[in-house]
């Protein structure tokens, strides 16, 4: 009997795999199918489909909120880190050679194939997306096997199974249309980079376990310390099929995966009391940070050229759904070249960031007199920023360097002026937290909250919460995408309208929440 229980158990974990596999491929390529023909990201209709999907799966009986129904689906929800580590390797590489004053080398060992498999998705491309699902989850399984991670669920005992199916598919599975120099070295640099990934993910989560007595820091901060570092040393290292897969498609398949999670979450989140005013400011905080920015890289830094303001933006925000429309070069190559430098600046002033939310979440308030400094911090690196943009004159150079200061400073004021506002408003620290990460779909603090750094109910909750501000992304990738049509340059007073709504919207959320 037992065994014939273990043989059901192994064939159920297998058709969860497969299951989870054709969800999460499938609304992939329905949204690039949707966006086919045109500039706008895919990333829009992955949210529109993911939250619809999870909602269903509750409301028609077949899970419960949470999806722990779907194991597979939980692990493939929970590598949001792995996914960024590739854009963290590249922004390591392009910062040393920005450092070093070399031009930013945009040339490729592989010449993908132009044969379009499905509507507005390449073979090539195709083959990133399927091996982008194959190496996230396979490195996940492994990552928990061999740092004896306990979920409590039955899928514990599989995690050699979908590791092993994860790595081995990952290898296999290369585009042969594709037009590449050397394919037994691709191959292995593919093996390389992802064995490196996964000791890097083991030494970030035992650092991180050895530093909390002391300081709480995420993983995700570790994780990107070790890996610009190690780009910023293989700086000539040319992209494997790993990296490759994961910068085109590694955020696509966690967003679905977590838009899922959070659709399902729908109805029980909306019986939260103070959840709405959570939602607004998530809502409205998106107009605010986003258009606000900007608003204020257009008027007052002089840079309205889409080369600008998408990794501008970005890297301002950590956003995860700019971020993924600019690796995957939805935006333009130059968008593409330069959002890894971006994403990865901000992270350089985290060390002090996540260390006062480490401090706030163990007094249980934030501490304001950190946070006024910062912000302060942040006004200064702001305004030099566009100082420097007005100067930029079209120069490469001048103009990636005042966007990297811009995204420091921007995120900065984004961060904890926005803390600082809902603290202000009476709104507690865990839902602040939660409310200011999906106003500016921060990927770092995301992935903070979903490790339990707040807690376990805004762990719980924050796939739902993250999801909800995207529905804003009809507008954000709107204008990016009219933005591409008409040869680079933003419509300003569009944007200035937006940032007011979201002004508004804000004070709107904050009255809510001081009401209770």
């Amino acid at each position: 009997m037992d065994v014939m229980s273990d043989q059901l158990s192994s064939v159920h974990i297998l058709n969860q795999y497969l299951l989870t596999f054709v969800m999460v491929i499938s609304m992939v390529l329905v949204a690039r199918t949707v966006v086919a023909g045109t500039r706008y990201s895919p990333i829009l209709i992955i949210v529109v489909f993911g939250l619809a999907m999870g909602f269903l799966l509750v409301s028609t009986g077949l899970a419960t909120p949470g999806l722990k129904e779907f194991p597979v689906m939980e692990l493939s929800s929970r590598v949001t880190i792995t996914a960024l580590m590739a854009s963290f390797f590249v922004g390591g590489q392009e910062i040393r050679k920005l450092i070093a004053r070399d031009r930013i080398d945009v040339r490729d060992m592989v010449v993908p194939s132009s044969q379009e498999l499905f509507l507005g998705t390449k073979a090539t491309q195709f083959m990133f997306l399927v091996r982008a699902f194959f190496i996230l989850t396979g490195i996940e399984a492994l990552k928990r096997l061999l740092v004896g991670y306990d979920s409590g669920g039955a899928i514990d005992n599989f995690y050699p199974l979908l590791g092993y199916l994860g790595i081995v598919a990952s290898i296999i599975l290369i585009d042969h249309r594709a037009q590449i120099e050397n394919k037994g070295l691709y191959i292995r640099k593919g093996v390389m980079e992802t064995v490196m990934i996964v000791l890097l993910l083991i030494i970030s989560f035992y650092i991180a376990q050895w530093i909390r007595p002391v300081i709480a820091l995420p993983e995700i901060f570790f994780a990107m310390v070790l890996s610009v570092s190690l780009g910023m040393v293989l700086v000539h290292w040319k992209l494997g099929p790993t990296l490759r897969s994961l910068l085109f498609a590694g955020i696509p398949v966690v967003l679905a995966a977590n838009f899922m999670v959070g659709g399902s979450q729908i109805m029980d989140a909306f019986r939260l009391t103070g959840m709405s005013a959570v939602l607004s400011f998530g809502f409205f905080g998106q107009l605010l940070w986003m258009f606000g920015g900007l608003a204020i890289l257009i008027w007052l830094g002089h840079a309205n050229h889409i080369r600008n303001l998408a990794p501008g933006m970005a890297g301002a925000l950590s956003h995860s759904g700019l971020t993924g429309a600019c690796t995957a070069g939805d935006l333009g190559k130059e968008a593409a070249v330069r959002a890894p430098i971006m994403i990865n600046i901000p992270f350089i002033g985290h060390i002090f960031v996540f260390s006062v939310l480490a401090a706030s979440a163990s007094a249980g308030k934030l501490l304001l007199p950190y946070t006024l400094v910062i912000v302060g911090a942040g006004i200064l690196l702001t305004w030099w920023a566009l100082k420097v943009l007005r100067k930029g004159e079209g120069v490469d150079s001048k103009e990636i360097r005042g966007l990297m200061l811009f995204s420091l400073g921007w995120q900065l004021i984004a961060v904890f002026g926005g803390l600082l506002v809902l603290s202000i408003s009476g709104m507690s620290l865990e839902y602040a937290v939660m409310a200011n990460a999906s106003a500016i779909s921060h990927f770092g603090l995301f992935a903070a909250i979903q490790e339990g750094m707040f807690g376990a109910e805004a762990a719980s909750l924050i796939a739902f919460v993250f999801a909800m501000p995207f529905l804003v992304h009809p507008l954000v990738f709107g204008i990016f995408g009219k933005t591409a049509e008409n040869k680079g340059i933003m419509p300003k007073y569009i944007v200035y309208s937006l940032a007011l709504l979201g002004v508004a919207g804000v004070l709107y959320a904050m009255i809510r929440a001081w009401m209770g």
